[in-house]
């Protein structure tokens, strides 16, 4: 990374990262939206967004949302993608758990420069996703298609691999990591009960009743396994 990597253009980067993010759920990026996103006031989020405006990484009319242009997009996409296979270097490499590589791949993702991700691609396997099921942009901003569904609508009986989730809360992965309900398993849909009641499962042969909501968050690969 060059020496004059400054705080402000990790800045840059943690702002069109978000945009980016929020741009490929599908939801309009709002000044509000993106100070939740990012845990910061909307004042400061509106002072940076026409900043950003002005140097061309994005468009954006006031009280209205943002959206990368060309400029924004390869910056938000290449921040993703370096904080993704920083990831996978932290797990795959390290033997980190999957809680608790957020953060680090955070600081990881500024320091990556063009040669190591090069690097880091090709020691890795070129990875799809990261070790939360997320897909890794490819190098011209698009994402590989994934074909996943969340856990909460397969059928009782049906079988499928968990492929991710939706959410990276260290406290819900924990929770999987120690039931087992992590991307690569064969999980089996014993019972849903009715109500919105629990979900009950099979890993490995054990029973785990994980509760509805949880198993919106699990995404499984479709179709299911035969």
């Amino acid at each position: 990374m060059p020496s004059g990597h400054s705080h402000f253009t990790e800045s840059i980067e943690e702002y069109l990262e978000a945009i980016y993010r929020l741009e490929r759920e599908g939801a309009g990026v709002t000044t509000s939206g993106l100070a939740s996103e990012l845990g910061i006031s909307p004042a400061s989020v509106s002072g940076m967004l026409k900043k950003l405006a002005g140097e061309g990484y994005l468009e954006h009319e006031p009280r209205g949302t943002a959206s990368l242009t060309q400029k924004g997009l390869e910056v938000g996409a290449r921040t993703l993608r370096r904080h993704r296979l920083a990831e996978r270097l932290l797990t795959d490499v390290l033997g980190m758990r999957w809680d608790e590589v957020h953060e680090e791949a955070c600081k990881l993702e500024h320091a990556i420069s063009e040669r190591v991700e090069r690097h880091l691609l090709a020691y890795l396997g070129h990875p799809k996703t990261c070790p939360h099921g997320h897909p890794i942009p490819e190098t011209d901003g698009s994402e590989p298609n994934l074909d996943v569904a969340p856990l909460a609508q397969a059928e009782p009986g049906e079988s499928m691999r968990v492929a991710g989730v939706t959410d990276e809360v260290p406290e819900m992965l924990r929770y999987l990591g120690e039931i087992g309900l992590v991307p690569g398993v064969r999980v089996q849909v014993l019972e849903k009960a009715p109500l919105g009641g629990p979900v009950t499962v099979a890993i490995d042969g054990t029973r785990h009743a994980i509760s509805l909501e949880l198993a919106r968050m699990v995404l499984v690969e479709t179709p299911p396994c035969d």
